[in-house]
């Protein structure tokens, strides 16, 4: 007799109780300048490391500990920066890990990016919280929001994977437009997605 197949499902936190400072130890799981799929146009990537969703299936596990890799440096930030000065890159992703776990190393590098090129270079992050779940989280996890221009947004669910979508894993996930989102109080999906 066959047993019924379990599906698994990631981690639902409520809301405030994963706090950056509680888990982050600041560690960079990944650097990848100058590469075409983590968002629109030529950018430069920075994997954060941890993340407590645990997501079955997801596509990097090793960026789920927080003590993978190495830590966050000064020389790397001014090296992110340098490369995002080079006129052909249109701006900087966010990944994991889980940047809102990790808002130490992400508030830091995106104030500096603004400050450095205004909104002449875009902010992309994918994150397995919701738009819906950040606008009820900590301060600095509201801060980072605030600072970026697209949201990749939800679990990667391993039921509703799809290879086929633009710059999403699995179909629950959205691409949204955070700047429009947060000055409407909805959420707006990216004008540029396609069907």
């Amino acid at each position: 007799m066959n047993k019924p197949h379990r599906v698994l499902l990631p981690k639902n936190p409520q809301p405030q109780e994963w706090l950056a400072q509680d888990h982050s130890l600041q560690y960079i799981a990944d650097y990848k300048p100058f590469n075409m799929v983590d968002g629109e146009g030529v950018r430069c990537s920075l994997y954060v490391s941890g993340c407590l969703f645990n997501c079955p299936g997801c596509y990097n596990r090793a960026a789920q500990n927080f003590h993978y890799g190495r830590p966050y440096s000064q020389e790397l930030e001014d090296q992110i920066i340098k490369d995002l000065s080079q006129s052909y890159v249109q701006g900087l992703t966010l990944l994991g890990g889980e940047p809102f776990l990790n808002t130490q190393v992400c508030l830091q590098l995106v104030h500096r990016v603004r400050q450095e090129f205004g909104h002449a270079k875009d902010i992309w992050s994918w994150s397995g919280y919701t738009f819906e779940e950040l606008m009820q989280e900590s301060y600095d996890k509201l801060k980072l929001l605030s600072y970026l221009d697209i949201l990749v947004d939800g679990r990667f669910l391993e039921a509703q994977k799809d290879l086929t979508l633009q710059f999403r894993g699995s179909a629950n996930q959205r691409i949204i437009d955070v700047r429009k989102s947060l000055s409407q109080n909805k959420v707006v999906i990216w004008d540029k997605l396609l069907k």
